[in-house]
């Protein structure tokens, strides 16, 4: 039997957002940063998924397409976990997507459960009945293994952040794959692949780049682009709200990422008989060039696909990348494990797997 004389004492409070890092306010912020990281190092086995505190901090500043809310959980003062609640500003929005992290060493002293309350009081307040998270794995062979219902991949069964999921009403609804690549290869391959995908898609698409701030010529074709996403990209059994997106929001994403120190470069395929924006790449990295670069949206329209646009606007990049942040020794990637398609082009281009996530979803009571 369990001495609850022994039992910490846990509270909760509010994250706050500062002004800046240096001020004292700032705290709570950066224990959170850390814990997200020590998380997410441990996880998945590496470190290519790290963020540094300007990145986050530029993100919750600007709260106009998002809504971004913090809790702490503290024992004697000391953070040991927190929780991210991301919250669309569009109207009738229908989930909320959280990120729930514990600092390794505080493990199953009751922190996990205090941070998922505070989701769920969230999400009642707000009359939204859908929360969503993902959870990280390592790609552990030989174990017990979860599948989703979409049949394509699988987690340990056994990790910790399953068994939490499972025991607390979560679904697994999807497993998406987290993939590498090597920057410092010869880029040689990759040219020939470009030159062979642009053949294919043939004269009606031109590629072309930028480096962010968009293009005013091209703000409204990515927009479009970008609202497709939410509603192009295989999703399985999760709520993805259909988003929507004008040269305003773009211009807002710009201002936002350039506060976050982000550089961001984009490649993407024109349709000259339209006008549109037929598919798009983009890779990012925070202030620190030597670290791990982020792909944060692939995604041919679907009207185009067929044409090996993806392979275009991935070889594209990854070969404008090599002049822009020469010194960034890899590229980390996410694809659901269904999306077959991409996942033959990364494995073709030379991405490996390094890590995988689970998705899941909780319908609550309101």
């Amino acid at each position: 039997m369990t001495d609850i004389s022994e039992s910490p004492v846990l509270t909760i409070e509010p994250v706050v957002v500062p002004e800046t890092l240096e001020q004292p306010e700032a705290r709570r912020f950066l224990d959170m940063v850390r814990i997200a990281n020590e998380v997410c190092r441990h996880d998945a086995g590496h470190d290519y998924l790290r963020e540094e505190p300007e990145e986050m901090l530029g993100f919750w500043q600007d709260q106009s397409d998002w809504t971004q809310v913090g809790y702490a959980v503290l024992r004697d003062d000391v953070m040991v976990g927190a929780v991210k609640l991301m919250i669309s500003n569009e109207p009738g929005t229908s989930a909320i997507e959280f990120d729930l992290m514990v600092d390794p060493p505080h493990w199953g002293i009751g922190a996990e459960e205090l941070l998922l309350a505070e989701v769920e009081r969230e999400a009642r307040e707000r009359r939204i009945g859908v929360i969503q998270t993902w959870t990280l794995h390592r790609p552990d062979a030989g174990r017990e293994r979860l599948e989703p219902p979409t049949g394509w991949g699988s987690i340990p069964a056994d990790d910790r952040q399953t068994v939490f999921q499972l025991r607390n009403g979560f679904s697994l609804e999807q497993v998406e794959r987290n993939s590498v690549f090597d920057l410092t290869k010869d880029v040689a391959p990759l040219r020939a692949m470009l030159e062979d995908a642009v053949r294919t898609a043939g004269q009606e698409y031109r590629v072309i780049s930028w480096t962010a701030p968009t293009p005013p010529e091209y703000a409204d074709g990515f927009a479009n682009a970008m609202a497709r996403m939410s509603t192009d990209a295989p999703s399985a059994g999760m709520v993805i709200d259909e988003q929507h997106w004008d040269a305003a929001r773009v211009q807002r994403r710009d201002a936002r990422q350039q506060a976050q120190g982000l550089t961001v470069s984009v490649a993407a395929v024109f349709h000259e008989p339209t006008g549109a924006i037929a598919a798009y790449n983009e890779l990012v990295i925070a202030d620190d060039p030597r670290g791990a670069t982020q792909q944060f949206g692939t995604l041919v329209l679907k009207e185009h696909r067929g044409r090996r646009l993806g392979t275009v606007v991935k070889c594209a990049n990854l070969l404008r990348w090599r002049d822009i942040v020469p010194e960034s020794p890899r590229v980390s990637t996410f694809n659901a494990e269904e999306n077959r398609h991409m996942l033959d082009i990364n494995e073709a281009i030379g991405f490996v797997p390094a890590s995988y996530a689970g998705a899941w979803k909780k319908v609550i009571e309101l």
